[in-house]
Parts: C-alpha cells; structure tokens; sequence
C-alpha cells in the first residue's frame, strides 16, 4: 500500500493592511504558493483582499485596528486571532508589521502554532527618542516584544542591524533567532535607470505624508531653497494617513501647496515614473527599517539625500550613492541638495553607484529566496 501524499504545510501571513502585503510581501506569498505552501492572509478587510483572493490566496477579515489604543478593542483583537489561528492551524504564522508582530507571536504562542516568523520592519515612533508618554510606550513594547518573540521555534527578520541590537540588548530576541534581510526588494526590471529629465534641477519625495517621514523639513528645505534663488523643483509624493497621529493634517497640505514652494502630485501609482521626472531623491525620515522608497531610488539610478538613522543609513552607501545629514535639520537637507544640484558628475556618479547597489543588495529574487530559506528552516515543504 502507497503512503498517502504528504498535505501542503499551511503559511499564514497575518498583517493588519492587507494593502501594505500586496506592496510589500506579495512576490514572497507568491513564491511561497510555487513552492508548495497552503498560502493564507489574515487581516483586516480593505480593497486589496480582492486582489489576493483572485491570485488564489485564501483571506480571512480580522477585527483589527491600525492605531486603536483602546484596551478593550485590543483584547477583542487579541482573541480574534487566537481563534482564527486554533481554527486555521498554520504550520507557520509570518508577521509583518508591529502590531502584528506583537499579536501574532503572543497569540501564536497561546495557540500552539508550530512555528513563526516576525519581520520587524522598523520598530515604529515610540523608538524614536522621546520621553513622557514615548518612553513609558517604549517600555511596554519592549515587554510586548519579549513576549511576542518568545516562541521557541521562531526566526526575526530584521532589515537594519540597529533594530536587531535595541531588541537583542533588551533579551527580546535570542541572538539565534535573527535573520538580517535587507528591505523588501525591488523590481530592477520595473525600476531602471531612465534618461535625466529636461528643466530644473528637481528633487522628489514619496512618502506616507507622515511628520516622523521628515516631510516638515522637506518643505522647509523647499522654502530655504527658494529663499536663496537656486530655482530648484520639489515634488512631494504620498497620500495623508488620519488614522495615524503622526499625519500631516490636511489644513497643513494645503498650506504647503498654497505657498507655492512644493508640488504635491499626490498618491503616486507610478513611483518609477515620479523618480523618472527628478534628478535627486529624499527622505529624511526620523527612524526606518530600511526604506523601499530610497531602494528604488537606487535602482532607478538617482542619487539620494537621507538622514543618519537606523535604516536610511543601511539603504544608500554614504558618499558613493548618495549623502546622509542630521534629522529634523532642514538647513543640512537644503544644503546637501543644492550641492547635488550644482555638481552634474557628481549625481551621474551617485546614480550609477546606486543602480549598482540595487543590483548587487537589493534585487527582489535575492530578497524572496532568503523568504523561502527560512519557511524552509521552520516548517519545510510537502516532497
């Protein structure tokens, strides 16, 4: 008698935004379906799920909230996934994001889920320096944390070796959990080099319209700039976020578009084709994982302005593919530009330096394979 064929390990991917899976994770679930896994996403509901269920993986909606505080409506969560992982059984829960990540591993571990997988993708504003409320916030995700990446058959992934430090220190992760990945990847196919563009110097910025996304100081950058005469071009990319607290209000926006020193094109589809139209790329953000938006930057071949933080600093080589100046400094940020602007070599060298980095770091096959690598360590495929 013929052994019965082994049935396909089940991988969940538990997220709060289903959208931000299909940004950032999709060609890993993909992947992950061709090479034998049950393929499951549970999250909460949104016009993305359409988008999953017609690639053929299976959704389930969770009661979630991005940015609810409110004890009760986290417990009512907290229970919801515990139930969803006992009915579901996966072999392997993969978390994305950090109030996944913090739920899904204590829930994994309640529910007796065999393995999991944490990709912590920035440790969020309560690590960025702050005290008061921020540093009792901080404290109690550290608690969360160590709770949540208990699970005794478990990897973290970890984009920047900042964040992978802040939680080793805090005996929040075993030093045998930790698997480095650098970013999400990037199509280089999608996004490639394209000629410069004709007109002024312009600098591009595509971001969630976030105040610790640095965009505070790309307008005041934009202003300096305008101040001095350098009749530069600065393009602002990205859509509010209500739900956040850290969003630039919509009074703020529209101050900004009325003064007349940024065009704001908003949400952007086509982020190849807005990095296309610039000559220098920015983001100086307060703290990151390792941001997609200076990868592509990368890849697309334009020299990059960031700030010094965890994760900005890991996208770019400083000095060879583009500068790194002090957060909240919009002075350094206005300066490092117009040096950019004033210096064509200079950017052509930065451009191609980059491209080369994407190529060599970056590239989104690298990134899916070492995905697989690690489904395959915790919970291997049906043979």
């Amino acid at each position: 008698m013929s052994a019965a064929p082994a049935s396909a390990p089940r991988l969940l991917f538990f997220i709060t935004n289903p959208a931000f899976l299909v940004s950032h994770r999709l060609p890993v679930a993909l992947a992950a379906r061709d090479a034998g896994y049950e393929v499951h996403v549970a999250s909460m509901g949104g016009p993305a799920v359409a988008q999953l269920e017609a690639l053929g993986l299976t959704h389930h909606v969770l009661p979630l909230s991005r940015t609810s505080m409110r004890p009760w409506t986290e417990a009512r969560s907290l229970w919801a996934i515990w139930r969803l992982f006992r009915r579901v059984r996966p072999d392997l829960v993969h978390a994305v994001t950090l109030k996944s990540v913090l739920y899904g591993g204590i829930a994994s571990r309640l529910a007796g889920v065999p393995a999991y997988v944490a990709a912590i993708s920035g440790l969020g504003y309560v690590f960025i320096q702050g005290s008061g409320a921020r540093a009792a916030l901080k404290r109690l995700a550290l608690v969360l944390y160590r709770l949540a990446l208990g699970h005794a058959n478990s990897r973290v992934i970890f984009q920047n070796a900042s964040d992978r430090d802040v939680l080793v220190q805090a005996a929040a992760v075993r030093p045998e959990q930790v698997v480095m990945v650098r970013g999400s990847g990037v199509d280089l196919d999608r996004f490639a080099p394209a000629p410069w563009p004709d007109g002024p110097v312009t600098v591009a910025m595509a971001s969630r319209l976030l105040h610790d996304k640095g965009v505070r100081e790309f307008v005041e950058a934009a202003r300096l700039s305008a101040s001095r005469g350098e009749g530069l071009r600065w393009r602002l990319a990205g859509s509010l976020d209500p739900e956040n607290p850290a969003s630039v209000t919509a009074s703020e926006l529209e101050a900004w578009r009325a003064g007349g020193m940024i065009e704001y094109v908003g949400e952007c589809a086509d982020v190849a084709g807005f990095y296309a139209q610039a000559h220098i790329v920015t983001l100086p953000s307060y703290r990151e994982g390792l941001p997609k938006s200076l990868i592509e930057a990368a890849a697309c071949g334009r020299p990059v302005v960031a700030t010094d933080v965890p994760g900005c600093r890991d996208a770019i080589e400083p000095g060879v593919s583009g500068v790194l100046v002090p957060p909240r400094d919009a002075r350094a940020l206005a300066a490092a530009v117009a040096a950019l602007a004033e210096d064509e070599a200079l950017r052509t060298r930065m451009g191609d330096a980059g491209r080369a980095l994407a190529e060599r770091d970056f590239s989104l096959d690298r990134i899916v394979r070492a995905h697989l690598d690690v489904y395959r360590d915790l919970a291997p495929p049906a043979r």
